[in-house]
């Protein structure tokens, strides 16, 4: 036998050890399920072709060495474990469970007058609602204000002067992928429970409230994150390694309604927006461009005459009375946004995608300022001044 046949051999022997060692059972839908009789031939096909004297014949092949310049004393280790138990310490006292008619959430301290922030959804249509902190105090909470919009709410309780300790937001804008988070909450009801992980993505658009159109209107930047997040972690802290909230724990994306590794938190910059309007007037008032349309893509942008690199949003719709119609603003072909113009700048900066635009706007902007929107219309570059109105009265 050649060594090349040998060592295939060989790997086909690795293959049926890993398949082995992982066991005929993989997780599905919340239940432990059997490997499907398909996947089982496909493993007793690979048997039959394995050479039973292969592993003997096979050349060692050495295991891999991984080099680092500095090893980690064991000391780093209880160093890196004492600061998350501080920091949890430090934060925990700051976040609450909220407990409504039917459900639960979780929420923290904003403000020392008797804020809590929690998410719309946890309270929505709630009649009765009791926020719970980690000394075991139980504090009736009335709904002072929510956004739809963003998913935000805001509770208010009565607490004894000094009782309360309020977090502290920190710039999402400066958050990087691969950055370690904490989530604080009461996922299925367990108070004050901490999971960890990183950043996983950032940027990402999320549906928040139902438009008059029957559309949805995007919450932007949300980060992703695989911190276990789970039914009950929702309004609660997503924290930096310094106890600072970079966002509020909204959503998961799960088939089984449970951790998938995929969690959403709304960002600390629009919580810095919406929760002080609140705060002042119960209501939040957004500003809005007024248009939909497709991000481009190599293909459609050649379509459009382009160089295939170019970025944008290519426009589908501009909403009649809105901001953009008002100030010239063309749409191209529903759908496609074909012989539309294409958004690549608001005031000198840059947009690729939707959430570069809608991101600018719900964190840089108030009603009423006005926006230069640098535009293509038919392959040239126009500089559109547009002033931004009110965003339409949402459906909750």
């Amino acid at each position: 036998m050649s060594r090349t046949k040998t060592f295939n051999s060989f790997l086909l022997v690795i293959v049926i050890v890993v398949l082995t060692a992982c066991g005929a059972f993989y997780e599905a839908e919340g239940e432990i399920q059997p490997v499907s009789q398909a996947e089982q031939g496909v493993i007793e096909s690979i048997v039959d072709q394995v050479d039973p004297n292969a592993a003997a014949q096979a050349p060692a092949i050495p295991a891999p060495i991984i080099q680092s310049n500095t090893a980690v004393q064991p000391g780093q280790l209880f160093a890196h474990e004492e600061a998350f138990i501080n920091l949890f310490e430090s934060v925990s006292p700051s976040v609450v469970h909220v407990g409504v008619d039917n459900g639960q959430g979780s929420g923290f301290v904003f403000d020392e007058r008797g804020f809590i922030v929690t998410n719309n959804h946890v309270v929505a249509g709630a009649r009765n609602i009791v926020v719970s902190f980690q000394d075991g105090t139980d504090l009736d909470a009335t709904v002072f204000g929510t956004d739809p919009g963003s998913d935000l709410a805001v509770l208010k309780v009565e607490a004894a002067p000094g009782y309360l300790k309020a977090l502290t937001l920190a710039d999402s804008d400066n958050l990087r992928v691969g950055q370690i988070v904490l989530a604080i909450g009461s996922p299925f009801g367990l108070a004050n429970t901490l999971t960890t992980g990183i950043i996983s993505g950032l940027d990402r658009l999320f549906p928040g409230a139902q438009a008059p159109s029957g559309g949805s209107y995007n919450i932007p930047d949300i980060i992703q994150t695989d911190a276990a997040i789970n039914p009950g972690n929702s309004g609660g802290p997503l924290l930096d390694t310094r106890g600072n909230v970079i966002g509020v724990n909204t959503a998961i994306e799960s088939p089984v309604r449970g951790s998938s590794g995929v969690g959403f938190a709304v960002p600390s910059n629009v919580v810095a927006v919406v929760v002080p309007q609140l705060i002042d007037g119960g209501t939040v008032s957004h500003p809005w461009l007024g248009v939909s349309g497709t991000e481009l893509n190599a293909s459609l942008a050649e379509s459009l005459d382009l160089d295939r690199d170019q970025r944008g949003i290519v426009l589908a719709e501009v909403i009649e009375g809105g901001p953009a119609e008002a100030a010239g603003i063309r749409a191209g072909s529903p759908g496609t946004g074909l012989g539309g113009d294409v958004i690549i700048g608001i005031n000198d900066q840059e947009v690729r995608e939707f959430d570069d635009l809608l991101g600018y706007i719900v964190g840089k902007t108030h009603v009423g300022d006005t926006v230069n929107l640098l535009i293509l219309r038919d392959g040239q570059e126009l500089s559109v001044p547009v002033i931004l109105g009110e965003r339409p009265s949402v459906e909750e």
